[in-house]
């Protein structure tokens, strides 16, 4: 076997001991064999590591998986269809009478103020009101458009909210992982 490192020249160093020249040899040779059993390590620990890793994938597939679909399946799904019902309720029994109160209590009070402007009195302006067909205003639609969606926008928010909220410890782990027994 012929010398691994020919930089390392010892037979031209001038003014070494032949001991000294031994010695440098010896290790050399340990030096070479070390470091060819740390390539053999490295092998062997990549080996391991994939290994680990397709034991890792395996784990996923058969445990984390369906771990968190059954989670998914059932708090997850029902919280938010709690929250969307209830969104609903709120939007169809609460915002929409009160912002059609709202809208129909400001039409009457423009027309009122319409028919001052046009100088007639109280008694007409109830007379236009109620014999007065509505007329569609197309800013109207806009503002009630507008109203239901942020009704509709606040309903996902709070069903958002009250999913996130009463699943704190639900992503803590029971008990640490420890290492597989062999």
């Amino acid at each position: 076997m012929g010398d691994p490192n020919p930089i390392l020249d010892w037979e031209g160093i001038v003014g070494l001991s032949r001991k000294r020249k031994k010695e440098l040899h010896r290790l050399q040779s340990d030096a070479t064999k070390l470091w060819e059993a740390q390539q053999v390590l490295v092998g062997d620990a990549a080996t391991v590591a994939r290994e680990a890793g397709r034991q890792l994938g395996n784990f996923n597939r058969e445990q984390v998986i369906p771990t968190v679909q059954n989670v998914y399946e059932n708090r997850v799904v029902p919280a938010v269809d709690r929250g969307v019902k209830f969104s609903k309720h709120i939007v169809d029994d609460r915002v929409v009478p009160a912002v059609g109160g709202a809208i129909g209590t400001a039409l009457t009070a423009w027309d009122i103020a319409n028919a001052k402007r046009n100088g007639r009195g109280r008694a007409n302006t109830v007379q236009l009101v109620a014999a007065a067909p509505e007329k569609k205003r197309r800013g109207v639609g806009t503002v009630i458009a507008i109203v239901l969606g942020v009704g509709a926008a606040v309903g996902v928010l709070f069903a958002a909210w009250q999913t996130l909220r009463a699943d704190d410890e639900l992503w803590v782990a029971d008990d640490p992982l420890s290492a597989p027994e062999a």
